[in-house]
């Protein structure tokens, strides 16, 4: 569930639509904080694994890296909502959701932020290449969310696995809360994907000397997961869902 976490100081400009500032634009104290939800559904089939994994924020470009609700008038541009932001930079805000995420599964035995000192069997580095409201397809907007991610052996440091998960909604109206609804749909099913993914990648049980694990198939770059669905290609944005109702 969407929550807004402070009271909207301007209905009447929500109602005639989004405004938006540029880059370089100072926006002072937003007046609507919005946050997104962790994923508490899964696959029925989804093992119970007994190691522990520590997630490490999304590395982020700097367009993204903001507390700003970050949005696209053209593929080369980046402009940011007026007077609404998120609780917590992006990147941190999607770490907490994913580590909320996979505490909701009850299938590991801990999971934490790397900053926090676990005794981790594999790091998961997820890299957050998209996370905007693209407008250059048309109104209402289409929100794309994009997470490289790769799952690391502790504590030789060796790279199990690579996997890319994207996922595009369409907004149901170009208003800030109805595109918050979309960016939380998109990253969810992005993060319901990412959980599945790790906890199927390494065997159930941790590593040892007396169970290694053969990792000769991760070495070709061609075993790399690629998971897209439902985002435009070209200039062609009619597969693109809504959100749902």
């Amino acid at each position: 569930m969407i929550r807004c976490l402070a009271v909207c100081a301007s209905v009447v400009a929500l109602l005639s639509g989004c405004s938006f500032v540029s880059a370089v634009d100072s926006v002072g104290d937003p007046t609507d904080l919005y946050t997104v939800s962790p994923k508490s559904t899964f696959d029925a089939d989804l093992p119970s694994v007994y190691w522990q994994l520590a997630v490490e924020a999304p590395v982020a470009a700097a367009n993204l890296d903001t507390g700003r609700i970050a949005i696209a008038m053209t593929p080369t541009s980046t402009d940011y909502y007026a007077k609404a932001a998120w609780t917590d930079r992006a990147p941190l805000m999607v770490q907490t959701r994913i580590v909320d995420s996979f505490e909701n599964t009850r299938k590991i035995v801990a999971v934490s932020r790397e900053s926090i000192a676990l005794r981790a069997n594999y790091v998961l580095q997820p890299d957050l290449r998209n996370f905007e409201a693209m407008y250059f397809y048309g109104m209402p907007p289409i929100v794309k969310v994009r997470i490289i991610a790769k799952l690391v052996r502790m504590p030789d440091r060796q790279i199990i696995g690579v996997a890319s998960f994207e996922r595009c909604v369409r907004a149901r109206a170009d208003k800030v809360p109805k595109v918050v609804e979309a960016f939380d749909q998109a990253l969810g099913s992005v993060i319901k994907q990412l959980v599945s993914w790790t906890l199927r990648t390494p065997p159930t049980q941790p590593p040892s000397e007396f169970a290694p694990y053969d990792i000769a198939r991760y070495r070709n770059p061609a075993n790399a997961i690629i998971d897209s669905a439902n985002c435009p290609k070209g200039h062609d944005a009619s597969m693109v869902p809504y959100t749902d109702e």
